[in-house]
């Protein structure tokens, strides 16, 4: 595999400061990342930056879910079933998607 170096960063409104996690590891094929992020309310942006070169390409899929209840995500339930053949922009261009 090889390595994954990316930003993520979590944008709630115009006037809050973002929050980021910066993403590393060797092996980002047999090691992959995943998170659950709480984003209430309206008006929230996830954003994904690829902060390796570009050699080291990476893929990534953001999707909307709702839970159960606060305390397990055992009950995850997607918003939006089934993404289309291009991707959750749906193949009409850039994944980047408000959410």
């Amino acid at each position: 595999g090889r390595p994954l170096n990316a930003r993520i960063e979590l944008l709630q409104g115009p006037n809050n400061n973002k929050q980021v996690i910066e993403l590393y590891t060797e092996d980002g094929l047999d090691r992959p990342f995943y998170a659950v992020l709480e984003t209430p309310g309206s008006g929230n942006v996830v954003r994904i930056v690829n902060t390796a070169t570009v050699e080291f390409p990476l893929t990534a899929t953001v999707g909307a879910y709702k839970t159960g209840s606060k305390d397990s995500f055992d009950e995850m339930q997607p918003v939006i079933s089934g993404y289309g053949s291009g991707g959750p922009s749906g193949g009409r261009g850039s994944g980047f998607r408000p959410y």
